[in-house]
């Protein structure tokens, strides 16, 4: 296994954890600054009311997009198990 194929394999998994965390983080985002906004418009500052919004959408994409996410860990997984002989140089 030479360094070409150790880099090719990093951003490959970089990738996949990129592609598998993105609707999860922009929704967190999305939700966190509309909160925020919703309370420096109404100057309400409770903890709790920026949290709950932000677990109920994150779970909202969870439930949409786990079928999605899981199918893309599985391919990923098993192309690397394909590619796993050659990476130890059989």
């Amino acid at each position: 296994m030479d360094s070409a194929m150790v880099l090719d394999l990093g951003v490959k998994t970089l990738l996949v954890a990129a592609k598998l965390s993105a609707p999860i983080l922009i929704t967190a985002l999305a939700v966190g600054f509309a909160v925020a906004l919703l309370q420096s418009m109404t100057q309400i500052q409770e903890v709790t009311l920026s949290f709950v919004p932000k677990l109920l959408g994150i779970a909202i994409v969870l439930v949409v997009c786990g079928n999605w996410m899981i199918q893309t860990l599985v391919q990923f997984t098993q192309q690397l198990f394909d590619e796993l002989p050659k990476l130890l140089g059989g």
